[in-house]
């Protein structure tokens, strides 16, 4: 059974900075490309980061870039997002995603509030 867990989120004032994680099972994770994404209430899910595979790095949505950074530990299968000088438009779920060449998995999501 293929399972993604996603934790770190929580609460955060302004500036601040979270990192959250993912652990993946049930597949092979060197295999998967793996993305975050987030959705806030109201608004559609966007995709945040991604890295592939082979360790390459998409571009980053415009609205994290130079603020967030997407990692992968391979070894542990875990992937990371490093999110600093949070802002209160970053306040969503931000759900881990596995895609490989015939599936696509996704986590439930963990909540990140920006707040003062």
């Amino acid at each position: 059974q293929v399972q993604l867990a996603e934790s770190g989120g929580g609460l955060v004032q302004p500036g601040g900075s979270l990192r959250l994680s993912c652990v993946a099972s049930g597949i092979t994770f060197g295999m998967y490309t793996m993305s975050w994404y987030r959705q806030a209430p109201g608004k559609e899910r966007e995709l945040v980061a991604r890295i592939m595979n082979t360790g390459g790095i998409t571009p980053y949505a415009d609205a994290v870039r130079g603020r967030f950074t997407i990692s992968r530990d391979t070894a542990k299968n875990m992937v990371y997002l490093q999110m600093n000088d949070l802002k209160p438009e970053d306040s969503a779920v931000y759900y881990c995603q596995a895609g490989g060449r015939w599936a696509q998995y996704w986590g439930q999501g963990t909540q990140v509030t920006v707040s003062s």
